[in-house]
């Protein structure tokens, strides 16, 4: 049995046994509308995993960042660290929200491998530095305040991971395919 995204991934078939009793359940929590709003709730403190390799540094991290009903201090503080600003070593808190819908994104695209990270947090300097070398980096980026990553991801073409983000519709989306990224930040629903 292997763990992705928060969910197992069976080694083996899945009985028909087990399949109906899965279905049935589903049909009976869609008739009651109390029960079908309590069974999102219960998926919603399923234990959330990311993993992530910095391309810039080398490192890697895959942790479980949220379980039990709660985001948990420690790991956030390992992600913390590994989305720091590279070029200036300053660490700065990740919006909870960007792991969220990072964590929305990994299952929409089905996909076990980790989030290649061009950029997550940016010190002021080092978004100063950007922006006077290029037309495509915001003067307030999302990235100053730790809500936005630029990524890619192996096995995935930048067109599915662009085409997927839109879909979650959870903040603003670029697409920079001559760069080789995908930006998603928690800010208002937007695209470029």
């Amino acid at each position: 049995m292997d763990h992705l995204g928060g969910h197992e991934v069976l080694d083996r078939p899945i009985s028909r046994r087990r399949l109906i009793g899965y279905g049935l359940g589903l049909l009976g929590s869609a008739m009651v509308p109390g029960v079908a709003m309590a069974g999102l709730r219960v998926v919603s403190k399923r234990a959330r995993l990311l993993a992530f390799d910095n391309l810039h540094t080398g490192e890697k991290l895959k942790t479980v960042y949220f379980e039990n009903g709660r985001y948990v201090p420690g790991a956030l503080s390992e992600i913390d660290y590994i989305l720091r600003d590279f070029r200036s070593g300053d660490v700065k808190e990740i919006d909870p929200k960007l792991l969220d819908l990072l964590f929305s994104l990994k299952n929409k695209l089905g996909s076990s491998h980790p989030y290649e990270v061009i950029s997550g947090y940016r010190s002021p300097q080092t978004n100063a530095m950007l922006h006077a070398n290029s037309e495509g980096v915001a003067v307030h980026s999302m990235h100053l305040e730790g809500k936005a990553i630029d990524i890619c991801m192996q096995g995935r073409s930048l067109s599915l991971i662009h085409r997927a983000a839109l879909r979650l519709q959870g903040g603003g989306v670029g697409y920079y395919p001559r760069s080789g990224f995908v930006h998603v930040d928690t800010g208002r629903v937007r695209y470029w």
